[in-house]
């Protein structure tokens, strides 16, 4: 089989795991604690190294920012791989005084602000993360001892006006979108879990989303640099943890 166009990977080069991120070197991070590595493809923002973690067949794939890379890389994995089960390891903004930064928040289920979902279903279709993901994140945060908080994520299509960011005198048309996402309870604000969970469920795919809070919109507070890394470490070793869980569930 020939290879994908845009993530550079034929039949057999990927796992029936994957996680995935926007930030290449999140991925890179990830591939370092992998037992081995067997692969590692680049092609333009797309980064993927598969190998195995604990004797499971893994892959990590670095998909560049936003709902557009999400769904070329849902799309073209699909065709070289079945059964898959896909986590996405990422970084979000909190919206509640309780999300703090260092944070990881699971995704129950997402709104979709984005519309890249909207050319495959219509807008009232649901992005829901699998129960069985949900629950093996949540155990394994829970035997690793992280701080987490499980519910509702918004997505959005960009990350300054879709998020209420105004920067340089660019107009921003819902400049109280984040107080008011916080008023109905959403706990964090991202750019691909929507199109994710939306795509998997297309293809019955069991799929998440765990993101460490990098910066708290309410509170106007911002990670640190030493504890950037150390919640990010955190967010993808709950992931593989809980990717051993769901093998077993198989």
């Amino acid at each position: 089989m020939a290879r994908q166009y845009h993530i550079a990977l034929s039949k057999g080069e990927v796992a029936s795991n994957v996680l995935l991120c926007g930030d290449y070197s999140r991925a890179e991070k990830t591939a370092k604690l992998f037992d081995r590595i067997k692969l590692k493809r680049q092609n333009r923002e797309f980064v993927t190294y598969t190998g195995s973690y604990k004797g499971l067949p893994v892959s990590v794939m670095a998909t560049g920012i936003g709902p557009a890379n999400t769904e070329i890389a849902m799309v073209e994995l699909s065709q070289i791989a079945r059964d898959l089960t896909i986590l996405r390891v990422g970084s979000c903004g909190g919206l509640q005084k309780h999300t703090a930064v260092g944070d990881l928040i699971i995704t129950s289920a997402a709104l979709r602000l984005e519309n890249t979902s909207l050319f495959f279903v219509p807008e009232g279709y649901p992005a829901v993360a699998h129960h069985q993901v949900i629950r093996a994140l949540e155990e394994t945060a829970d035997e690793m001892k992280h701080k987490y908080h499980t519910g509702l994520t918004a997505t959005a299509p960009g990350f300054y006006a879709a998020q209420g960011r105004s920067v340089g005198g660019f107009p921003v048309l819902t400049p109280d979108i984040t107080k008011y996402f916080s008023k109905i309870g959403i706990l964090n604000f991202e750019m691909e879990t929507s199109t994710l969970l939306t795509l998997a469920s297309l293809k019955n795919y069991r799929a998440g989303s765990i993101c460490t809070v990098f910066i708290n919109r309410v509170k106007y507070n911002i990670i640190s640099e030493a504890l950037k890394k150390q919640a990010e470490l955190r967010c993808i070793k709950t992931a593989l943890g809980a990717l051993q869980k769901l093998q077993r569930l198989k």
